[in-house]
């Protein structure tokens, strides 16, 4: 005798907001990419600044950095957001609406770079030779206790493991390349 499983009834899911879901990438771009602004600028100033005291020479690495760093983000978002819209299109068809826009999140993830970047950055090149590498610490990680905090709320986390990742990181980032820097000044 056999058996055939009788009809399971599922429970009705949830309609997906596409529009919802697009606005929280591109916030999603904007957190990483001032998060990334934020440690990349501070990891690569702080080295310098550790190998010169030069202003110009830590200026320029800085801005070097900025820029680059900023394209790099927003050509990686953009090439990300784009895969995941065709994705989403091969499966759900060409009349899907509210795709998420891949020149948004870039735009987001580019801006956010460069103003999380010139925390960092400001910092490093307004404060006299002797305190720029603990002041930029500190503000650094002020900015980053911030940013972990906003991206765990946005996630509906709990902000404290999410802050304590970031400071963590990012410290660790600074003092590797701070360490890199005073052991290249030691060598010139």
């Amino acid at each position: 005798m056999t058996t055939h499983p009788s009809p399971t009834v599922l429970p009705s899911l949830p309609v997906f907001d596409t529009e919802f879901a697009s606005r929280l990438n591109w916030l999603r771009a904007g957190v990483l990419g001032a998060n990334d602004g934020i440690v990349s600028i501070a990891a690569m100033v702080v080295g310098v600044a550790a190998a010169t005291p030069s202003v110009p020479a830590i200026a320029i690495a800085g801005a070097a950095g900025l820029v680059a760093g900023a394209l790099s983000m927003a050509s990686g978002e953009y090439v990300s957001v784009s895969s995941q819209r065709d994705a989403e299109r091969s499966r759900a068809g060409d009349d899907v609406p509210h795709l998420t826009s891949a020149w948004h999140a870039a735009g987001a993830s580019l801006v956010s770079f460069v103003v999380g970047g010139l925390v960092p950055l400001l910092v490093v090149l307004t404060t006299p030779a002797p305190a720029r590498v603990p002041a930029t610490f500190a503000a650094v990680v002020v900015a980053l206790a911030l940013t972990g905090d906003v991206s765990a709320r946005l996630g509906g986390s709990a902000p404290g493991p999410a802050v304590r990742r970031n400071v963590l990181g990012g410290g660790l980032a600074m003092a590797v390349t701070y360490g890199v820097g005073l052991l290249v000044g030691i060598a010139v």
